[in-house]
């Protein structure tokens, strides 16, 4: 019998340089819904849901739900979470 163990991102996201990597990645893509989830996921491996949380000045558990698959955070979210990461976000021109 084959035996399956769920995949998880954070069992490979373990040093600064695996969460940079994602996250340059999930922005290169450029598709909303990875991009939040990967935030959501950087975040959760640095254990900083609740700081996140508090400067976007919502509850934790909702904090989970917007960064979820299902979930589509407001901007002033997705910017709280990218500056609790220790990251700004700027404008390039696209080539």
């Amino acid at each position: 019998m084959i035996k399956f163990t769920k995949w998880d991102i954070l069992d490979y996201l373990k040093t600064e340089d695996d969460v940079n990597r994602y996250l340059a990645v999930a922005f290169e893509e450029g598709d909303p819904d990875f991009i939040t989830v990967a935030l959501g996921d950087a975040a959760k491996a640095r254990g900083l849901m609740s700081k996140a949380a508090k400067k976007a000045g919502v509850a934790r558990e909702s904090l989970y739900h917007s960064l979820s698959k299902k979930g589509s955070p407001g901007f002033k979210t997705v910017m709280s979470v990218v500056n609790s990461l220790g990251y700004k976000l700027t404008l390039v021109p696209a080539k």
